[in-house]
């Protein structure tokens, strides 16, 4: 998934996934001290790190995405140090197919080597 170049605001920790539009919106405002109208996305995951949600204004409305993982997890910084982390749009695309490109690395070999 491709979101342009606009900035990418990541929720460290984890977030209620239960929070719709108005509950990220809020969030946002409060917790990081950010405008949700921003030209920017605003991304947040689960306790387990199986689920994401991004916020995006698009000028007239909210865009609401969302992925759950059906095996795997997302590679998500914890909330030690800053609330929110800053990333562009390139770091956002690396951490979303983390969780694939974790599921290609762990293949099992094949053990049996027999040309026939």
């Amino acid at each position: 998934m491709r979101f342009g170049e606009k900035p990418v605001y990541l929720c460290c920790g984890c977030t209620d996934m239960r929070k719709s539009i108005n509950g990220l919106m809020t969030l946002v405002q409060q917790s990081f001290s950010l405008d949700p109208f921003a030209d920017a996305l605003f991304v947040f995951c689960n306790r387990n790190r199986d689920r994401i949600k991004i916020l995006e204004w698009d000028g007239d409305g909210f865009w609401l995405y969302f992925k759950r993982l059906e095996r795997g997890h997302f590679h998500w910084p914890s909330s030690d140090g800053e609330a929110t982390m800053a990333l562009n749009s390139e770091e956002l695309s690396c951490l979303i197919d983390s969780a694939r490109l974790a599921k290609k690395l762990s293949r099992s070999e094949v053990s049996e080597r027999k040309i026939s």
